[in-house]
């Protein structure tokens, strides 16, 4: 879940690192350093453990470090506590390699042993420095040939990797290496760069190369060139991204959560707009046609953290749709089960990365059994979308926040396009309830905008439950989904313990946690289970829990229950989780605010998870 960033070219290189080191903070923020090339060859490494701003601070802005050629790195720690030792970029102990990585080295016990009864030596507690000295060996074995010597690594490692890589002996040459972590090659006009994640080069370039599972490249200020396992050469065509570089800047706003939350009317509507065409849905694109609808009977969707909510979701409207059976699963279980997946069965999987180290696990688990894999996930090119048999993509552009919101909400416009197109193939609606629905669509974003005015009013009550030490979100059906996602905001970024309940699971146990003050968040946007969640409610209100209500539905009843309502705007019962979200998530973020948390950067998390 690091971030690696590299470049050659004319440019000088620290300032470009540190820049793209800034646009990586959420894959990493206990740490961070760089290496550059100067004039004279000499590689310059400068890390501090902390945030950016200190690395920023040391090197002014990359001012006091001169060189054409480097790689950098953030760091969020897996091997070794966050400390200036342990932060990259590591270098073998005789000074020829150094490297920055992305993942897990799960052998690294092992190859440490071998390397210091070879007398290497190591001073930090990291499975990366393992690799330089690795690296260092095999290029000693091999000739000083770099090639050999990453391929021999990479052979020998068990685990995931993206390496960014420099040899002394190599001057103005950035060598890259992945399997299973994330990396990329940008081509810029003056230079040519790695990284992580697109976004993070979109300044400099829209051109982009992805490198595969054990493949390694070369790359110089006149071009790259790339490689497999064997030595051998890979051609590659690059892709074009269309993000615009601006997108994932925080502008006038203080966090990118706000921000991000405030983009969610734009994001849902581009997302629509790609799959409605002419007044009808069209999935075709994702290689989900209507034949192959028809042959469909059972579905399996996975995900991982707010994905998983996602799934959830998608659960309750496709099965309140169609007589299909679906199935939710955590990824990171999914591929331990022991499961036999019908041919008729398609899998689901949902990653706004598209790199969740769990759910492409998952999809590969999934994959093996011969079904139809469909992908929704949020950036062109990545790992999931590439090896998925179908990829719908949402629209929602560069979510720098660790806390999802936008893909979130992206995420649910492409479920919704899904559970009614399977209904209306399988003729489970009527065309008059298809066109009713596309219409409902077309008004959601602006329902969604009506959702976020609402800012004020959950400012003050934010203010008001800051204090608090627990909170518990209660709804009945797919508002226990959506209690689910609103109760993993306010957790992750405000560190105030919360949990989300199906409402009749309450006299099971739950209820008895609740006392004089206890915060109870209580959604009902379902008319059908209005009646029995009222009811709930009632029960923890009479406990002395302080009520805030969600609805939109049995307005008149929930205000009297509830010490605090929040309304959201009318709509079809189907799409009321795109609405109902929107409170949850400004409760959580001006909460984070009143208390002074970092909202954006919540202590030990990432935003892409890309090891196990």
């Amino acid at each position: 879940m690091c971030g690696i960033i590299g470049y050659v070219g004319d440019r000088q290189a620290a300032p470009l690192l540190l820049e793209g080191l800034d646009k990586l903070q959420y894959r990493g923020y206990d740490s961070a350093g760089i290496a550059v090339r100067d004039d004279q060859k000499q590689i310059s490494v400068v890390k501090t453990s902390g945030k950016l701003e200190v690395l920023v601070a040391k090197t002014d802005s990359g001012r006091t470090i001169r060189g054409r050629c480097g790689i950098g790195h953030t760091r969020w720690a897996t091997h070794g506590e966050p400390s200036g030792v342990n932060s990259h970029p590591h270098v073998s102990c005789d000074g020829k390699v150094v490297v920055v990585h992305n993942g897990i080295i799960e052998n690294y016990a092992e190859q440490k042993e071998k390397l210091k009864q070879r007398g290497f030596t190591f001073v930090s507690a990291t499975d990366t420095e393992v690799a330089a000295n690795m690296l260092a060996y095999y290029y000693r074995k091999n000739g000083n040939d770099p090639q050999k010597a990453i391929a021999a690594t990479m052979l020998r490692i068990k685990g995931s990797f993206a390496f960014g890589i420099m040899f002394e002996d190599y001057p103005d040459i950035v060598f890259a290496a992945r399997n299973d972590s994330p990396l990329v090659v940008g081509d810029a006009n003056d230079g040519y760069l790695i990284a992580s994640d697109t976004h993070a080069i979109l300044a400099y370039t829209k051109k982009i190369y992805y490198l595969n599972n054990m493949e390694l490249a070369m790359i110089t200020r006149d071009g790259v060139s790339f490689l497999n396992i064997d030595l051998e050469p890979v051609s590659k065509v690059p892709s074009e991204i269309a993000w615009d570089s601006n997108s994932s800047d925080k502008g006038e706003y203080d966090h990118y959560m706000i921000k991000e939350i405030e983009e969610q009317p734009k994001v849902v509507q581009q997302t629509l707009e790609r799959y409605i065409q002419n007044g009808k849905i069209d999935l075709g694109i994702s290689q989900l046609n209507d034949s192959h609808i028809k042959g469909i009977n059972r579905i399996y969707i996975l995900g991982c953290g707010s994905a998983y909510h996602a799934a959830q979701i998608a659960k309750y409207q496709i099965e309140n749709l169609t007589s299909m059976s679906v199935e939710t699963e955590i990824a990171s279980e999914f591929r331990y089960r022991n499961i036999r997946l019908e041919p008729s069965s398609m899998v689901i999987v949902i990653s706004q990365s598209g790199e969740t180290a769990d759910t492409l696990a998952a999809l590969r688990r999934a994959k093996e059994s011969g079904v139809f894999s469909l992908a929704i996930v949020n950036v062109q090119g990545s790992a999931i979308a590439r090896e998925a048999d179908g990829v719908l993509y949402t629209c929602a552009g560069p979510e720098i926040s660790v806390a999802t919101t936008k893909a979130y909400s992206a995420q649910l416009a492409v479920i919704y396009l899904i559970a009614i197109q399977l209904a209306y193939v399988k003729n489970m609606i009527s065309e008059q309830k298809y066109k009713s629905y596309i219409g409902e669509l077309s008004e959601l974003p602006e329902r969604i905008r009506e959702c976020i005015k609402c800012s004020e009013k959950i400012k003050d009550l934010a203010v008001a439950i800051s204090g608090s030490h627990h909170a518990f979100y209660i709804g009945r059906g797919v508002d226990c989904a959506v209690a689910m996602e609103g109760s993993l905001k306010l957790k992750e970024i405000s560190y105030i313990h919360s949990e989300a309940y199906a409402a009749g699971e309450l006299k099971h146990g739950t209820i008895s946690l609740i006392e004089n003050g206890s915060v109870v968040i209580g959604i009902i946007t379902q008319r059908r289970l209005a009646e029995k969640t009222l009811s709930n409610i009632q029960e923890v209100k009479s406990r002395g829990a302080y009520v805030i209500g969600i609805s939109n539905n049995c307005l008149e009843q929930m205000s009297e229950v509830a010490d605090v309502m929040v309304s959201i705007p009318s709509t079809d019962d189907f799409f009321a989780p795109s609405l109902a979200i929107i409170p949850l998530q400004l409760l959580a973020y001006y909460v984070c605010v009143a208390k002074g948390m970092d909202v954006d950067k919540p202590r030990n998390l990432a935003k892409s998870v890309t090891v196990e």
